[in-house]
Parts: structure tokens; sequence; C-alpha cells
């Protein structure tokens, strides 16, 4: 195959591009660590936003543990820390966090779009809970990914995996 036909690969992005693209977001100090490889299971919920090129071919997911789903919903939205943490205690988004987060992993794709890259955006985001098989596997995958604590000023830390299909 020549390199004209090859199709162009996916951006992994840096951890400082998901610290500061979370940062500038949220309003809020965000710091991220390595951490090790997120396993989405029924006892470790996670968000999970599916990115799709021009040609509706998935090329990557972002994953939120609960916590970061509920604490990065909770910083956009403007909602007290209180609520996000009783969302966790409940170990369910309310749509008062579920929409902000949304909001949070579409403007994400702005990770992926970078010069030489395919053009990527959000096809759809999967809250806590509701995670369909087929895009749990794909959050799964080993190699080309990164995995992370995210620790957001006055909410609280959570893990995020950004993995590449």
């Amino acid at each position: 195959m020549s390199t004209a036909t090859m199709p162009a690969m996916t951006y992994l992005p840096a951890n400082k591009e998901i610290r500061d693209l979370l940062g500038d977001l949220l309003d809020k100090e965000v710091e991220v660590r390595p951490g090790p490889p997120f396993a989405i299971t029924d006892r470790n919920p996670a968000s999970v936003a599916v990115y799709v090129d021009d040609s509706i071919v998935v090329r990557a997911v972002i994953c939120f543990d609960l916590a970061l789903s509920a604490y990065a919903g909770a910083a956009l939205a403007l909602v007290p820390p209180a609520a996000a943490e009783l969302a966790v205690e409940e170990r369910q988004l309310s749509d008062q966090l579920t929409e902000p987060l949304h909001e949070v992993l579409n403007i994400a794709a702005a990770l992926f779009n970078v010069e030489g890259a395919p053009h990527m955006k959000l096809y759809g985001m999967h809250a806590v809970g509701a995670t369909p098989p087929d895009v749990r596997a794909r959050s799964q995958v080993l190699g080309r990914r990164i995995d992370l604590w995210v620790d957001v000023a006055g909410y609280g830390t959570g893990r995020l995996a950004v993995v590449l299909t």
C-alpha cells in the first residue's frame, strides 16, 4: 500500500494537551498524572464518548470514570461539589451533570484535530451505566492509549482513558 493510499493516523494527544483543554474548559486548575490502564466494569462504570472521522469510522473513544464524569459535568455547569459527590455515592449521573459532561466530551474532539490527522467529531456519548458491549470492548484496546488520573481542583480525582481504535 503506498503512502498516498494509507489512511492518516489518528492523533493521540499528550497529557499536557488534555490537562490544558480540561483546565481551560472547566475554568479550574486541573492536574493529570499517568495511571494504569482503565477498564470499564460493572463495579467501575464510566461515561464513554465515541469519536468518528468524516467517513463515520470509529477512530477513538474517551472514557471518564464515574467520579470524573460527575466532577467534570459539575464544574462546567457550576454545580456545587456536593452534588457531584452525591452522584458518585449514588453511582448515577443526573441530567444536570450528564448534559454538561456531553459538552465537555464534544469539545474534547479538538484534541484529535491536528494538521495531518483525520478530522474527528463526537458521534455519541454513553453515560455511566449505559455503555453498550461493543463500545466497552473498544475501550479495552491496548496499544495507542493514554490512561490518566485527573484532579479537578475543588471537586476531586477521577480516571480518564483516551483509546485509539
